[in-house]
């Protein structure tokens, strides 16, 4: 379950009127109306918070958080918001997230109006690194920039009356918020409170308390609307644009598409996940479940080991294209508990389990063919090379995924007063963590890790680990095409390579 709190007003000049009604859409429900029967599958009894006194709204969060025993779940009340948004945002793991809005690109801004002023140009010259801290004055939908952000982060955040150097963003009031950080997020709310006098009329609350969260370096997350929508409106005409353009979109497409894991492999992202997630949501309009599915590629797994074990060409053929497609009910499984979100210990460990029985008794398929055919069975030495080397590679993989989550603590990020001025010892803090993390192994990881912007080395590095979609595709390839052993070779040359590769890259994250 998450806490779900509700945001009144703003103490900005935008107000949240209750009585929006949202024309557009089934039932024409208020703003507020829809809202809360969003949020009430997470929390039965959300709680609200009037936020026409800064300071009472603060301390009022403060007694929520600290209560609080599960995740926080923070968003205005005058919000039209997707059900798919506001599912995704609660399904972060990370220990804070908030929706953003980047402003847009000065020059392109600049040139859809036809000039740039002199101070203009003058600071789009001058470096981030050497840029004077500021209180942004542009706004975007209705909030103040005063927000900047990074590539996975919020960076800074200024107010009415502190500044931020070069603010690029919004924060646009979905904020998700882990029960971990709910202490820092009581204490800071409180200290908020006590300083609720040096804000101004036009500081957001969202703004507000991200704030506070960062300069007690906790690391907060964003994310951006992508092909979802969401909007705060406070007019009813506002309403009504919203209510017409959510329901011109496609939010079940969508869930669809989200319901596709986004760090696949490159032959699962190109060969199988362009049409499983439509299979996934056929099985799932029909009321299959993800178990369900998950016996239908079992089934088509031992019936790829049946044909190889035949022996002959047909068979091998026949082997090649049932595994491919065991492989492919193997994705639709998690993609229908996505889609439909049905999740449970026993589907996850289904899945995990009956990969591993699939390869195995391929393999044993694949030997057995091969002895069949009048070769030497000297062949099973190959097989049980496999099963041992994919074995050790998942007992590694599990280890180590159980130990660094009990023994790596989140990153502390610097600090800040939250009475300090502008934020620059907070950004030269941040540098100088920047400069020390690039020392040394971890520098080595850094420099890895950003050679992944170039897209080839993006895949590269996505099939040299050699997942379990390069894996069936190697077997239904080689066996197809060629011969039971050329398949055991190629997988334990190919995934000797990726233990090596997987076990240097653990040692040094170890080490970091």
């Amino acid at each position: 379950m998450t806490r779900v709190v509700l945001l009144g007003s703003s103490p900005g000049p935008d107000t949240a009127p209750t009585g929006l009604r949202l024309a557009a859409l089934p039932g024409n429900p208020t703003v507020v109306e829809r809202l809360r029967s969003q949020v009430l599958t997470m929390d039965p009894r959300p709680a609200t918070i009037e936020t026409g006194d800064v300071a009472a709204a603060l301390r009022a969060l403060a007694e929520v958080a600290d209560a609080a025993t599960e995740n926080l779940f923070i968003i205005p009340e005058n919000s039209v918001i997707h059900d798919e948004l506001i599912y995704q945002i609660n399904r972060t793991k990370r220990g804070a997230l908030v929706l953003v809005a980047k402003e847009p690109r000065q020059e392109a801004a600049d040139e859809a109006a036809g000039q740039m002023t002199g101070e203009q140009e003058l600071t789009e010259t001058v470096p981030i690194d050497e840029a004077d801290p500021e209180i942004g004055m542009s706004r975007v939908e209705g909030l103040p920039v005063r927000v900047r952000i990074g590539k996975s982060r919020v960076v800074s955040i200024g107010t009415a009356t502190h500044k931020v150097t070069r603010p690029n963003a919004v924060l646009l009031g979905p904020m998700q918020i882990s029960t971990r950080n709910a202490p820092v997020l009581a204490e800071t709310c409180r200290e908020l409170a006590d300083m609720a006098d040096t804000f101004g009329e036009s500081d957001d609350l969202v703004q507000l308390i991200a704030f506070g969260l960062v300069r007690r370096g906790v690391s907060v997350g964003i994310r951006g609307r992508r092909d979802l929508f969401f909007r705060r409106v406070s007019t009813q005409e506002e309403a009504n644009e919203a209510g017409t353009e959510m329901s011109g979109m496609n939010e079940d497409r969508a869930r669809l598409n989200h319901a596709v894991k986004g760090a696949d492999g490159f032959f699962t992202t190109y060969f199988v996940s362009t049409y499983s997630r439509f299979i996934a949501r056929w099985a799932a309009r029909r009321g299959l479940t993800p178990n369900q599915v998950t016996l239908i590629s079992i089934a088509l797994g031992i019936a790829a080991a049946a044909c190889f074990a035949t022996g002959d060409r047909p068979g091998m053929i026949a082997g090649g294209v049932l595994i491919y497609f065991a492989f492919v009910f193997d994705c639709v499984d998690g993609q229908v508990a996505r889609y439909a979100r049905k999740f449970g210990v026993l589907g996850a460990w289904l899945d995990a389990t009956f990969d591993r029985f699939k390869e195995y008794v391929v393999f044993a398929g694949l030997s057995i063919g091969w002895v069949v055919s009048g070769n030497s069975d000297d062949i099973w030495i190959l097989a049980l090379a496999a099963i041992g080397l994919q074995s050790v590679r998942h007992l590694l993989d599990f280890s180590f995924g159980i130990s660094n989550r009990r023994s790596k603590a989140p990153a502390q990020l610097p600090t800040l007063p939250l009475t300090a001025a502008d934020d620059r010892d907070l950004r030269r803090a941040l540098v100088a963590r920047k400069e020390e993390r690039k020392q040394g192994i971890r520098g080595l990881l850094k420099m890895w890790s950003k050679a992944g912007k170039y897209r080839a080395v993006h895949w590269a590095r996505k099939m040299i680990v050699f997942p379990i979609g390069e894996r069936f595709a190697a077997i239904a390839i080689t066996a197809a095409l060629f011969d039971a052993r050329i398949t055991f070779l190629t997988l334990v040359i190919w995934g000797t390579v990726a233990a090596t590769y997987t076990l240097t890259g653990r040692l040094m994250r170890s080490l970091a």
